[in-house]
């Protein structure tokens, strides 16, 4: 068994879609009408069979409250693996990008926080 798509709400797919593949490089892979919204898929660029981020519609009231609370309680919806974290990080600072967490030594590894623009905190990590 292995993870083949993982979901994240947001809170308009649209800007979701620019910010996902603009500002962090991610791949389109599906982009399916579904009634008022899509299946909207996204994988890494140098990983296109890998695992695909489903950009999913926080239209039902149990998702958009969870997405609130967890963003209020600054806890990131997902995580993303980098190879230099602190050159991510000045790249994406570069093109506005805003951190609620520095790049940060945690154990053997190091984790950065930003906001999506779409309702979510991403956490990046530098194993």
């Amino acid at each position: 068994m292995k993870i083949i798509v993982t979901s994240l709400f947001v809170n308009d797919q649209a800007k979701a879609l620019t910010f996902y593949s603009e500002i962090l490089g991610f791949t389109k892979k599906n982009d399916v009408p579904a009634g008022e919204y899509r299946w909207l898929t996204l994988v890494s660029s140098d990983d296109q069979g890998g695992t695909e981020l489903l950009l999913e519609p926080n239209i039902h009231p149990a998702a958009k409250e969870y997405q609130t609370k967890i963003f209020s309680e600054g806890i990131p919806a997902t995580m993303f693996g980098v190879a230099d974290i602190h050159q991510e990080y000045k790249q994406l600072k570069e093109k506005g990008v805003v951190f609620t967490m520095e790049p940060t030594k945690v154990g053997e590894n190091t984790i950065a926080v930003f906001d999506d623009t779409c309702g979510n905190l991403i956490q990046l990590l530098q194993q």
